[in-house]
């Protein structure tokens, strides 16, 4: 517990600065594009500085005002990836002659606003374990909407998983992993014991009940759905490893991993043997340099190679922003957008890049560690995982460690749908560090609520199970 003599300061004015450095990287970034290839900072480079710096002020305003002892590292973090993803799609539209920027842009307002009014309306994080089981049913409806004709927007590029809305489309998968971790830690923050104390001991392990089993058989259900009706093996893979560690961080029980990587495994194997694009997508990765492969479409593996070849082209240093050939390469601006900034800014900046991202994970788990109740330990945990995870499957495919999916890297992509769950996602990660940070954070629970969600409850009572007696916890 913090001692009493200790003095938390919001530190508000440090965010100010670290602001300042940000958007100095990220208008840098997007200068640098404009003056490599030899235009003039007109118009469009000022609009852009001016909508940025005001949408960073806006957000640290409403932070001063209703989080102000909110983690100070997370927005300048989140700003300086916005910033050089925006400089990066602005430098492929200049060679595509498409506007991905400009729309890059709008939705960046869009998503700055709406994270800003979360933080805003949204003053105690706990609220949020009320909807439990209505997030679970959001989750389900979003993700059934993709097959519903009408505002179905199709297969493209191999996967069911946009909706239309008039001029534009929307993925709801995107924000499926916020519901998802609500419900998640709702669930497990309200069933822990049962899941500890109940079932069977078979040797080291404490396997559970049949009837608490549920919840794992339906993350494992949804994410096989997903990769069955959607052929999205990326979220797939998201929403199963997102349940996967939730669970471990509340129960600390391999027992649960066990079964998990089991249901994992059967699932993958099945879907492989089963389903042609499943088996494309491994026979790319595996074969990828195989010429038959390489031209082969639908299922080549071009898209890898090319991001493999331009990124060596990019060497230690790069070839500097604006001055590469990332075009070159499919879906640069979006799926293969590492390749892209591996080409121009080299390993080391794709090292800088990297390390921004662990930072901001490492600050989201300080919260999950630092805040009072186990709801928001776990949910605080889920997000900063599940961001975690989506930068490794992207990563890890473009540079061909695993199987390459249609995932985003957070931040950078372009794609509105992406780029607005993820600023949520700070939004939500910035109110539970206010609460972990906050001297006066111990108070009254919602109405509605009841313990485990207490916030005045020490941290370590969340990982250690309260005295049940196992007749009880059969009930």
């Amino acid at each position: 517990m913090r001692q009493q003599h200790d003095v938390v300061k919001p530190r508000r004015n440090l965010e100010a600065l670290l602001l300042l450095l940000a958007l100095a990287l990220g208008l840098g970034a997007s200068a640098m594009v404009s003056l490599d290839r030899h235009e003039v900072l007109g118009g469009g480079f000022w609009s852009q500085a001016g909508a940025l710096t005001g949408l960073a002020v806006v957000f640290h305003v409403v932070l001063r005002m209703r989080a102000s002892y909110a983690d100070p590292v997370i927005l300048p973090i989140v700003v300086s990836l916005n910033g050089i993803g925006i400089a990066m799609i602005h430098s492929l539209d200049a060679a595509t002659g498409t506007d991905a920027g400009g729309n890059q842009l709008k939705w960046t307002a869009v998503s700055v606003l709406i994270a800003a009014a979360v933080l805003w309306f949204l003053t105690d994080h706990r609220v949020l374990r009320r909807y439990t089981f209505i997030s679970l049913a959001i989750s389900a409806v979003l993700l059934m909407l993709p097959l519903v004709p009408g505002i179905s927007a199709g297969d493209i590029n191999g996967a069911s998983v946009w909706i239309r809305l008039g001029p534009l489309q929307f993925q709801p998968g995107e924000i499926v992993k916020i519901t998802l971790a609500v419900f998640f830690a709702g669930y497990l923050s309200d069933n822990r014991d049962l899941i500890l104390l109940a079932g069977r001991k078979i040797g080291p392990l404490q396997l559970p009940r049949v009837k608490d089993m549920g919840p794992m058989v339906t993350a494992w259900a949804v994410s096989v759905g997903v990769l069955i009706f959607q052929h999205d093996l990326g979220m797939s893979i998201l929403f199963f490893g997102l349940f996967m560690v939730m669970i471990y961080v509340a129960t600390s029980r391999a027992s649960w991993m066990l079964l998990g990587l089991v249901l994992m495994a059967f699932g993958g194997y099945a879907t492989a043997t089963i389903f042609p694009h499943v088996r494309l997508r491994i026979d790319a990765w595996v074969n990828a340099f195989d010429p038959k492969v390489f031209v082969r479409f639908p299922g080549g593996s071009a898209q890898i190679v090319e991001g493999l070849f331009g990124m060596a082209d990019g060497g230690l240093l790069g070839n500097g922003l604006g001055l590469g050939r990332p075009d070159l390469v499919p879906f640069a601006n979006s799926d293969m957008i590492i390749a892209s900034l591996g080409e121009e800014l080299g390993l080391v900046g794709l090292f800088a890049i990297v390390a921004m991202y662990l930072l901001l994970f490492t600050r989201g788990f300080r919260a999950a560690l630092g805040t009072r109740d186990p709801f928001g330990k776990l949910l605080a945990c889920g997000l900063s995982f599940a961001m975690a995870l989506q930068c490794f499957i992207i990563m890890g495919g473009v540079t061909r460690l695993i199987p390459l999916t249609g995932l985003t890297t957070p931040f950078l992509s372009a794609g509105g749908s992406s780029l607005l769950a993820n600023w949520i996602i700070v939004a939500l990660l910035l109110r539970i560090s206010d609460a972990a940070r906050r001297p006066d954070a111990t108070g009254p629970l919602p109405a509605g609520l009841t313990a485990p969600g207490r916030m005045d409850a020490r941290p370590e009572e969340f990982y250690r199970p309260r005295m049940v007696h196992p007749r009880q916890a059969r009930r």
